[in-house]
């Protein structure tokens, strides 16, 4: 009971105290940013088709159905092309701000609304990828996903060293835009383009109010309780955010996995075998023959893929089973993207399965990515190089490293 008493507390305070997963929440991020971001541009040359005014599925079309199930789109607001565009043109500029880490809360709801903004206008474009990009773009609004590899990260570490030297940092970038997505919120909730769906301008009211009362709380006063008080706060919601996230991942492979099972091409082992050779799914040919060419390698990569996706969710708990359950998953997402023609598919899996990734291991990747990146591109502050030794006698000493000699000619500063 006395062990007890003790790791409540514990917990309680782990919660509470920090937002976990800063390394795992920030990959997840980039992951889908990207994923989103390439896919808008490959799309790029048949957007109109796809989410435009030429798509098969037309707009009065997109507007029963959204009508029907309450999803939330803001395509259907107008039916002009030049709205579409822009609301194109804006999907990619929040999936970039994502991807980079710029102003990281708000560009997680505007990433939000362009995934379902999009999705929702034309249903039958997506596939399996999309429907865990869909999900995951509305978990990430809850995380605290800016702390570590962003430009939000960068503009804190500035701000503390300037206040560390007495000076007060200000911040107008951020009232601007909260006051400019404010009055667009207003205005869409007045017109009642947000009748349908309830959650998601719920949603995005709450992302707002919460920034509002952010910076008030941010501003001088007596004391730091209040900005204490709404830091626990968006702990908790981080915390409960990532649990969510990485229940769902799992939930993901469960089921896939247990689907499997029941199918009789799974149970006899020629189940890869079959998407390999579909024209749909094969741009390498040659490839998908080489991989299909033993018939042992497909028995044993279909079973081992059933076996993994089953057993995944009971691993976590064994930290090395999990990574090395981990590393055969993103592995294989990899070949799927490659011999499947499936990329976004296999990176939206891949965020996903970000979240279980070591906390060591993504450390260390950074280290190594800002050592690559310092050797690309050279400080600017770095120390200068010493001066040049004289053929003989003492090194050379520049002019602001001397001081007046007895004689009054210069000589080296002691």
């Amino acid at each position: 009971m006395n062990r007890f008493s003790q790791a409540v507390p514990r917990a309680i305070a782990r919660v509470t105290d920090s937002a976990l997963g800063p390394y795992q929440t920030a990959v997840l991020r980039i992951g889908l940013g990207l994923t989103w971001l390439l896919f808008l541009l490959r799309e790029y040359p048949h957007r109109q088709e796809l989410y435009g005014p030429d798509s098969p599925w037309a707009w009065d079309l997109a507007a029963q159905l959204v009508a029907s199930n309450d999803a939330f789109t803001v395509l259907l607001w107008s039916d002009s092309r030049i709205w579409f565009e822009a609301v194109y043109a804006l999907a990619v500029l929040f999936s970039l701000l994502l991807l980079l880490g710029w102003r990281t809360r708000t560009m997680a709801a505007l990433f939000m609304v362009g995934v379902l903004t999009l999705q929702n206008r034309s249903v039958f474009m997506g596939d399996g990828g999309d429907n865990v990009l869909h999900i995951m773009a509305i978990y990430l609004v809850f995380t605290r996903c800016g702390r570590v590899w962003s430009l939000d990260a960068r503009r804190a570490h500035r701000a503390a060293g300037a206040r560390a030297r007495g000076e007060r940092p200000r911040d107008r970038v951020g009232p601007a835009l909260w006051a400019v997505l404010g009055i667009v919120l207003l205005l869409g909730s007045l017109a009642g383009r947000t009748d349908g769906d309830w959650f998601i301008p719920a949603l995005l009211w709450a992302v707002w109010l919460g920034q509002a009362v952010w910076w008030l709380a941010g501003r001088p006063a007596r004391t730091e309780q209040p900005r204490i008080l709404l830091d626990v706060v968006a702990n908790v919601v981080h915390n409960g955010a990532l649990l969510v996230i990485m229940a769902e991942t799992c939930l993901i492979y469960a089921t896939a996995g247990w689907y499997k099972v029941q199918g009789s091409r799974w149970q006899d082992g020629t189940a890869v075998h079959y998407p390999l050779h579909l024209e749909y799914f094969s741009p390498w040919p040659s490839l998908a023959e080489l991989l299909t060419a033993s018939g042992t390698l497909v028995m044993l990569v279909t079973y081992v893929t059933v076996v993994v996706q089953v057993a995944f969710p009971f691993t976590l708990f064994n930290r090395r089973v999990k990574n090395a359950l981990l590393s055969f998953m993103i592995l294989e997402h990899a070949v799927i993207a490659v011999v499947l023609g499936l990329p976004f598919f296999s990176l939206a899996m891949i965020a996903a399965d970000a979240v279980f990734l070591p906390t060591s291991f993504l450390r260390r990747t950074g280290r190594l990515a800002a050592r690559a990146r310092g050797r690309l591109r050279p400080r600017a502050d770095a120390a200068p190089l010493p001066p040049p030794r004289r053929p003989h006698g003492p090194p050379a000493v520049s002019s602001a490293e001397a001081g007046p000699a007895a004689d009054g000619a210069p000589g080296p500063r002691t």
